[in-house]
C-alpha cells in the first residue's frame, strides 16, 4: 500500500500532467488564428516525437521489442490517438477551451462503458445509473437541436471516443511494455497524419512568436506525457485518478484570461454532472476492488 507522501506526490503529479495538457490546448488555440491545422499538427507532432524519443533514450526506456499481440495493441492505440488527436483539436479551434474540457470529462464514463461491453467487466446497476446520468450532463454541455449546438460538441464527442478506445487497448498491452515506447508510437502516428493533411494545405508563414507559441506546445504536452507515466508508479490509483478533474479548472481559469470565455449555467450543470458521476464511478470502482 502507497505511503500519504506516495499519494501526495501521485496527485501532485497528476495535477500537472492535466495543467500542462491544458496549457498546451491554450498555446494550440492561440495558434489556430494564424496556422492550417494540419501545418500545426504536423509542426507540433515533429517537435514532440523528436523530445520524446530524445527524453525516452536517456532514461533508457526506448524498447519496440514487442510481442505480435503487443504491436496490434500497440496499432489499436496509436489510432485511438490520431483519431483524438483530430476530433479534439478540431473542437478545440472552434469551441470555448472550458466547454471542450468539460466534455472530456465524461471518460472515466465511457471507459467504465467500454470495459463492459468489450472486455466484460461487471458493472454493477449504481455504475450504469452514473453513465446514464453522467451523459445527461453532457447533453447540457452539448444541447443538440438547440440555437446553441455547435457541429464542434459532435468532434469533441468523437475524442472521447477515441481517447476511450486509446484507454482500452492500453489496457491490452502486457505489463512489460515500455510505456514511453507506445506514447512516442502514439505521437510519430500523429505526426504523420498531420504530414499527410499538410501535403494538401497552403501553409501560413510563420513568425518567431508563432514559433515560440509551437515549442511551447511541445514542452507542455510532453510535460504532460511524462507526469502522466510517473503517475502511474506513484500512489495509490485510486487516490490519484480524481486529480484528473484539475484540467476543468485549468481550462475555466486559461478561458477565461486568455479568451474572455466563460461557460453559460446550463453548461456548468452539466459539467457538474459529469464530474460528480465520474467520480462516483471512480469511488465504485475502488471500492470493488478493495472487496476482492
Amino acid at each position: 500500500m502507497a505511503t500519504r507522501s506516495e499519494n501526495l506526490q501521485g496527485a501532485a503529479l497528476m495535477s500537472g500532467a492535466m495543467a500542462c495538457y491544458t496549457i498546451n490546448d491554450a498555446f494550440l488555440k492561440v495558434l489556430s488564428d494564424d496556422v492550417p491545422f494540419f501545418q500545426l499538427l504536423f509542426l507540433r507532432g515533429v517537435a514532440t516525437t523528436v523530445l520524446m524519443f530524445v527524453i525516452a533514450k536517456a532514461l533508457g526506456m526506448f524498447d519496440l521489442r514487442m510481442t505480435r499481440r503487443d504491436w496490434f495493441f500497440a496499432a489499436l492505440r496509436t489510432l485511438g490517438e490520431v483519431g483524438a488527436a483530430y476530433c479534439f483539436i478540431s473542437a478545440l479551434f472552434n469551441m470555448p477551451i472550458a466547454n471542450v474540457s468539460a466534455i472530456l470529462q465524461a471518460l472515466p464514463l465511457t471507459v467504465t462503458l467500454a470495459g463492459a461491453v468489450f472486455l466484460r467487466e461487471q458493472v454493477g446497476w449504481r455504475r450504469w445509473l452514473a453513465i446514464l446520468v453522467g451523459f445527461v450532463g453532457v447533453l447540457l454541455i452539448v444541447r443538440p437541436g438547440v440555437d446553441g449546438f455547435n457541429i464542434y460538441g459532435i468532434y469533441a464527442l468523437g475524442a472521447v471516443g477515441f481517447v476511450t478506445l486509446r484507454d482500452i487497448a492500453t489496457r491490452g498491452l502486457a505489463p512489460g511494455v515500455s510505456s514511453m515506447t507506445v506514447a512516442w508510437m502514439a505521437s510519430a502516428g500523429v505526426m504523420v497524419f498531420g504530414g499527410l493533411g499538410a501535403v494538401g494545405t497552403q501553409w501560413a508563414p510563420m513568425s518567431a512568436w508563432h514559433w515560440g507559441l509551437l515549442l511551447g506546445s511541445a514542452i507542455f504536452i510532453q510535460g504532460g506525457y511524462l507526469m502522466a507515466v510517473m503517475v502511474m508508479r506513484t500512489g495509490e490509483i485510486a487516490f490519484v485518478t480524481p486529480f484528473r478533474y484539475t484540467s476543468l479548472l485549468w481550462a475555466l481559469i486559461l478561458g477565461l484570461l486568455i479568451f474572455n470565455d466563460w461557460p453559460d449555467a446550463l453548461t456548468m450543470l452539466g459539467a457538474s454532472i459529469v464530474v460528480a458521476t465520474g467520480l462516483f464511478t471512480l469511488w465504485r470502482e475502488s471500492r470493488l476492488k478493495q472487496a476482492e
